[in-house]
């Protein structure tokens, strides 16, 4: 029994299994860590876009003579601010999105390759009790 079990999985290619997991483990998080640093880049670059923006619009709403004016102005920079956070919020999600499509390729790979392997040994296992009950 020892023996067919050891002829069925073939324990000695584990360790190549287990490599090949290994080298799939570090690409993803290779490169799960350099999209997360994109996006902490462009986020911390929004941010401070944002902040020198918003020190700009104090300073004009400071020197603005009429109240009118004033609700102009900062009609106008609220619009301005919501385009700009919604652009960046998007750009911000499809780099997200990208980030679980690059890291979940690896894991399909492997999960790919596992079925196969699973399948084809389940196959032939099949096809050995059939031949013992025959």
């Amino acid at each position: 029994m020892a023996k067919g079990l050891h002829t069925m999985f073939k324990f000695d290619e584990a360790s190549l299994y287990g490599k090949d997991a290994m080298d799939k483990a570090l690409k993803t998080y290779s490169s799960t860590s350099k999209g997360l640093q994109a996006i902490a880049t462009e986020t911390a670059e929004y941010s401070k876009k944002s902040f020198e923006a918003n020190v700009a619009h104090f300073q004009n709403l400071l020197s603005v003579k009429s109240f009118e004016s004033a609700i102009e102005l900062q009609t106008s920079y609220a619009k301005s601010a919501l385009e700009g956070y919604m652009a960046e919020m998007t750009k911000i999600g499809e780099m997200y999105a990208d980030l679980a499509k690059e890291t979940y390729e690896p894991a399909k790979a492997a999960v790919t390759a596992a079925t196969e392997v699973v399948k084809t040994k389940a196959e032939k296992v099949t096809t050995a009790a059939a031949n013992v009950a025959a």
